[in-house]
């Protein structure tokens, strides 16, 4: 049976355009609080599979999105390198060891060594397999090396990236052997989770935004571009999208390049600018601002939109960025229908 999410990342015909959501499966939903309660704490429901299964599938039951995204966390990649991570209530993830020298870095596990480590992510996924729907499609995700050398290098999430920044310009040889060792073993995990099942994959660039667009493309973007290359490689026919979020003046440079198949448009983009730059190498993903949810009037406003702009051709309907965690349940389900609603052919 072809599913819909896979058909639209690969331009093909599709009955309308499919949805779905970043952080669809989060705190937004009761019935994932209470499975995170019952697991403790977040990232011993990252490393539970039963119940990271389980919290996966609940926004294609209760909000009719077309497609299931993993639930994992990007961090748990320097985590399993070895780096000492904790989450913690109210303030969100810590390294208690950042990386700040040549050893620190040199401790730490890399490569395939380090992908294998990532037993519970590649079980989450093959359960998924079983009792996902077999028109959804499965989404498998990792963090780009940029995205997760800021974490690493700054401890915990951060406003200014002055450390990681102090780096790029006064020591920028360092800061590519952090970016090199963290894509390696990304490389290794991508493959990792479509053998075990993931029917396209997406590569979150976070930070993207905190960089210069002269200086992207060095420290993130060609790292990306990599690993979507050794992907395709191995898996010509899986889709792989790409998502650096806040790099407006990126496209408008005309910059994106690489061997993928969707562009995610985050919310501070205009879609006429992505199509335009874009539409005819890249299928589109995007980009409702996720606060739009809301309100139901301006969520049907945008969505109608950004179809207009899109009709229907080379799109895939999604917000800018995540899901917020006091979205009301029902204007999900409306963003969703509405989606549905204005691309059925």
């Amino acid at each position: 049976m072809s599913k819909i999410f896979v058909d639209a990342c690969l331009r093909k015909e599709t009955p309308y355009t499919p949805v779905w959501m970043m952080r669809q499966a989060g705190r937004y939903l009761p019935e994932y609080m209470e499975v995170r309660a019952q697991a403790g704490n977040f990232l011993n429901l990252c490393h539970d599979p039963e119940k990271a299964c389980e919290v996966t599938i609940q926004p294609l039951d209760i909000v009719g999105v077309d497609a299931a995204i993993l639930f994992s966390d990007i961090l748990v990649i320097p985590d399993e390198m070895g780096m000492d991570l904790e989450f913690i209530k109210g303030f969100g993830p810590k390294f208690h060891d950042p990386i700040k020298t040549e050893e620190d870095l040199d401790r730490l596990i890399g490569g395939e060594e380090a992908a294998n480590k990532l037993t519970y992510v590649y079980e989450t996924i093959k359960l998924l397999k079983q009792k996902l729907p077999e028109d959804k499609a499965l989404i498998g995700f990792t963090g780009a090396p940029w995205t997760l050398a800021t974490y690493m290098i700054e401890g915990q999430g951060t406003k200014t990236y002055n450390l990681c920044k102090k780096m790029m310009y006064s020591n920028p040889e360092f800061l590519h052997k952090i970016l090199r060792k963290v894509t390696d073993v990304v490389k290794h995990y991508m493959i990792k989770q479509i053998e075990a099942g993931a029917d396209v994959v997406q590569i979150f660039d976070s930070w993207a935004s905190a960089i210069e667009v002269s200086k992207y493309d060095e420290f993130s973007w060609k790292y990306m571009v990599e690993i979507a290359d050794y992907i395709k490689e191995k898996y010509p026919e899986i889709p792989v999208i790409m998502f650096p979020k806040g790099v407006a003046a990126f496209i408008e440079r005309d910059l994106v390049y690489g061997n993928f198949d969707v562009f995610g448009v985050d919310w501070g983009t205009p879609m006429a600018l992505a199509k335009e730059k874009l539409g005819s190498k890249y299928v589109l993903q995007g980009n409702m601002e996720p606060c739009r949810l809301y309100s139901k009037e301006a969520t049907t406003q945008c969505v109608e939109g950004i179809q207009s702009i899109m009709q229907g051709e080379g799109h895939i309907f999604n917000l800018g960025h995540g899901i917020l965690p006091d979205v009301p349940v029902e204007n999900a389900k409306h963003f969703v229908s509405e989606c549905q609603r204005v691309s059925k052919k």
